[in-house]
């Protein structure tokens, strides 16, 4: 995939270790060399399939594929990741005759984090202001992790919109369920030992210093979809992820405990995740719906059961697709399965309907 990257699920979010990011040794010369051609590489990407718009919220980024005049399908990440997590399936996807456009929400890959206080159904809302800027008027609604639940708020406000949901292990069952199943003892234990590893993002003067330090040295490639996660911070300063676990209210296990415990005390972006219940969302559900249910022993989020449960609310409009032993990211570890029932979801929707005049 270029960028080894393993993604540690966190409450619906994910911190980002990347797997050479200890002992790492690269001659001057040779790294100098590979960001300069990562750079040349990322900028012709981005002249390609790069895009920006102005919704009332902020300036967000978003990458395209395909003919737009296709059956359109947009994509929405999961936390700490971007746009560019879908990069390698995309082509795959655009060749069966998909328009697909893969969105960054605040404070992920180049967009921004507003200056006011936002919530998942904000990003919603500027979804639907990209989709009215394209003339599209429906559009198969897909996303992973935190992603799924961006996806569910855009059905709850918008569901005329919507063509079909893919929900990759978020959206579909409220967040904070499991955890309501632990006593407090068991519920302080788990919070804590997700924070143990938790890896603190170096701050650098250059860009070009945190993709050294981030480079990975098991990959001959230049990696140039890493200077999509990188940014400058408030002070000028270089790193990963500026500002996500604070729009997150994640920065320590007691933040998270309120974000379970006390959410209606959290800011607005993590109460709008914390609160949110799929099955009064999904109570009148009128359109197809894939999830993706990763179950592995020792499963952190059991969601099988309950995923079970609003299939059987709606069983001819939902397919639950169940993989086994499989963590968190199944497009990352079943690629080719992942891509083979997303196109064969997508082949039984109806054709898109006419645009917007």
């Amino acid at each position: 995939m270029g960028i080894r990257i393993l993604l540690v699920w966190l409450f619906s979010g994910c911190y980002i270790f990347s797997s050479n990011c200890f002992a790492q040794h690269f001659n001057a010369g040779e790294i100098s060399e590979k960001y300069n051609q990562a750079r040349v590489e990322f900028e012709k990407f981005e002249e390609v399939h790069g895009n920006f718009f102005h919704t009332r919220n902020i300036n967000m980024h978003y990458l395209t594929w395909g003919n737009p005049e296709n059956q359109p399908l947009i994509w929405i990440h999961g936390s700490f990741t971007n746009s560019y997590e879908i990069k390698d399936l995309a082509d795959k996807i655009a060749q069966q005759g998909y328009y697909l456009i893969a969105i960054d929400y605040y404070g992920h890959g180049l967009t921004p984090i507003p200056d006011h206080e936002v919530s998942l159904y904000h990003i919603a809302d500027d979804i639907l202001e990209l989709l009215n800027y394209k003339n599209i008027e429906k559009a198969v609604i897909g996303g992973w992790s935190r992603g799924g639940y961006i996806a569910s708020a855009f059905y709850d406000s918008y569901p005329e919109r919507v063509q079909g949901l893919i929900l990759e292990d978020g959206g579909s069952v409220a967040a904070n369920s499991f955890y309501h199943t632990l006593m407090d003892e068991e519920l302080t234990v788990v919070i804590q030992n997700l924070f143990i590893d938790r890896v603190e993002y170096k701050k650098f003067k250059s860009e070009y210093d945190v993709y050294k330090e981030y480079h990975d040295r098991n990959d001959n490639g230049v990696q140039f979809e890493l200077l999509a996660w990188i940014t400058q911070d408030k002070d000028g300063l270089w790193t990963i992820g500026p500002g996500i676990e604070k729009l997150f209210h994640m920065k320590s296990p007691d933040q998270f405990m309120k974000n379970i415990k006390r959410p209606n005390q959290s800011p607005l972006f993590a109460r709008s995740m914390a609160l949110m219940e799929p099955l009064i969302i999904f109570r009148n559900l009128k359109v197809p719906m894939l999830i993706f249910d990763p179950v592995s022993e020792g499963d952190l989020f059991p969601f099988k059961q309950e995923n079970e449960r609003l299939k059987n609310l709606h069983p001819n409009l939902i397919n639950h697709k169940i993989y086994e032993n499989i963590g968190h990211n199944i497009h990352y570890e079943k690629p080719e399965k992942f891509i083979e029932d997303i196109l064969a979801f997508l082949s039984t929707l109806k054709k898109i309907q006419p645009t917007i005049e």
